[in-house]
This record gives C-alpha cells, structure tokens and sequence, in this order.
C-alpha cells in the first residue's frame, strides 16, 4: 500500500516536529519567565495565545487564580515564539535598569545637594 502525497507530507511534518520538540528545561524557562513577568506582559503572551488559537486547539483553563496553559501541548512554532518574547522582554526590562541607573548617576552627579551654582554668587 503506498502513501499518498498529502500522507506523505503529513509524516514528514510529524518526523521533523519531533525533530524540532523543544527540550523540558527550555519549556520550563518559557513558563517560569511568563510566571515572573508582570501583569501588562502575562496580557501580551496570553494575546499572543489567542491569536494562534483559531482552530480551538489550546485549552485555556481559567479559575479565581489565573489562566493556565499547558506548555507541552502547544506547538513548536508557537513555542518558539513565546521564548522569542520572553528574550524580548527580558532584554527590554535590562536596558530598562540600565538606563535607570545611568539616570541615577546624572542626577547624583548634576542636581545633587553639594552641588551650587557658583554663577549666582560670582556677581
């Protein structure tokens, strides 16, 4: 019996999903990332979810403590997009914290209290 093209293609897809399975600890740093983050960007990954979810095929589960998602049911394609936003946040809160603390520096340096205008007193 031999396989038609689309059963073909379709085994082939399968084959290299599972070449493509992200590993647990990969999928564990998704979900501990998305747990830490605040509330505005959880709202963004759970966006992000629901516009994959067209077909119904992620099962949202939500009670008095939150929406709840497995991560092990979800694509390798939508995987990879949710750690492409976790970086994208993560790198966004570190060049927030620094540029916070070069602000912090400036105003140290230029508007502390030690330091006077001496203009006003040379007159």
């Amino acid at each position: 019996m031999e396989l038609t093209i689309e059963e073909k293609q379709e085994t082939q897809e399968k084959y290299e999903e599972k070449e493509e399975q992200l590993d647990s600890r990969t999928i564990t740093y998704i979900r501990d990332s998305i747990e830490n983050m605040s509330k505005y960007n959880q709202i963004e990954v759970l966006k992000l979810l629901n516009e994959h979810n067209k077909n119904k095929e992620i099962m949202l589960n939500e009670n008095k403590y939150g929406i709840h998602v497995n991560l092990t049911d979800l694509s390798n394609n939508l995987l990879s997009k949710l750690l492409n936003f976790v970086k994208y946040v993560t790198e966004q809160e570190k060049d927030l914290i620094k540029i916070e603390k070069q602000k912090e520096i400036y105003k140290n340096n230029y508007f502390g209290k030690d330091i006077k205008d001496n203009s006003l007193y040379n007159k």
